[in-house]
């Protein structure tokens, strides 16, 4: 480029002899920038793909939408592309910090019935629940009730407050209930926190028919599909934004979730989104 932008002032060999750049490579490279780039749909895919997933998908992820796509390029290949642009995801590098609702026995613990089976097929008969909580700009906390299926993946429930009460706790429960399949009787998980310990909570579960399972005293592993979702809601979206209040965080949250269930792809489960793989195994 150098080389072209001062061929009208100066003689191509003393250009070249300038910057040591041999004849032969100047005109290879010339051939080669006149030469159409047979990547270039594929590039612009990438980058759209890159962006539209918040520039949260690495090459695996990327490469299972191009085959979608129908771009077949080896996955070795959609990586060095991405190399090549300029496309990393570097938001799984940071710390997350976790919130602790366990305050000691002040209710009944039920016992760990899931015994870290995470080898749920079905959809909507294994679910995991916990709290977790957002330092807002303002100051404040925000918490985040959650229910997560863990067949699928999918966000069954998402509830946000200021604080992490009883009725945050109901409201998310009251979620799952519409979800629930009358001739199932499901399993529902979580830790020791003290708002799984009270009666209240214990009477809705037995009302609707789930069975309750808790995690061992301290052993945040019995509980890890949730607490894996919890990681990547706040690496990928949360702790990439500024949020001033609880309103806000709602709306981050909802946003979130939606994508999070009809969008993004899981290699765990051949490339197919939460909601996709409920409705492929539901219906089989």
């Amino acid at each position: 480029m150098i080389v072209n932008s001062l061929r009208s002032q100066y003689g191509l060999q003393e250009l070249l002899n300038q910057i040591k750049l041999p004849r032969a490579t100047y005109y290879d490279q010339l051939k080669r920038i006149k030469k159409p780039d047979k990547y270039a749909e594929v590039k612009s895919f990438i980058i759209h793909t890159y962006h539209d997933s918040f520039e949260t998908y690495g090459y695996r992820r990327i490469h299972a939408k191009a085959i979608k796509a129908g771009f077949h390029y080896a996955a070795e290949t959609i990586r060095c592309l991405m190399s090549t642009l300029g496309l990393k995801v570097s938001i799984y590098s940071k710390h997350t910090s976790r919130y602790s609702s366990y305050k000691g026995q002040v209710g009944r613990i039920a016992p760990n019935v899931l015994k870290r089976d995470f080898n749920a097929i079905q959809p909507l008969t294994v679910f995991h629940t916990d709290v977790t909580q957002v330092r807002l700009n303002n100051g404040q906390w925000g918490y985040l009730s959650c229910i997560t299926d863990q067949a699928s993946g999918e966000v069954v429930a998402a509830r946000v407050g200021s604080s992490a009460n009883n009725r945050l706790i109901q409201d998310t429960l009251h979620d799952l209930q519409e979800r629930i399949i009358p001739t199932v009787s499901p399993i529902l998980h979580s830790d020791q926190g003290w708002q799984y310990q009270q009666k209240s909570y214990r009477a809705t579960l037995k009302n609707a028919h789930i069975t309750q399972s808790m995690s061992r005293k301290g052993n945040c592993h019995d509980n890890a599909p949730i607490e894996s979702f919890f990681n990547l809601l706040k690496r990928e979206c949360l702790n990439r934004s500024k949020i001033e209040d609880i309103k806000q965080l709602k709306k981050l949250v909802s946003d979130y979730t939606h994508w999070f269930n009809y969008e993004r792809i899981s290699m765990n489960k051949n490339g197919l989104t939460p909601v996709e793989y409920r409705n492929e195994t539901i219906t089989k």
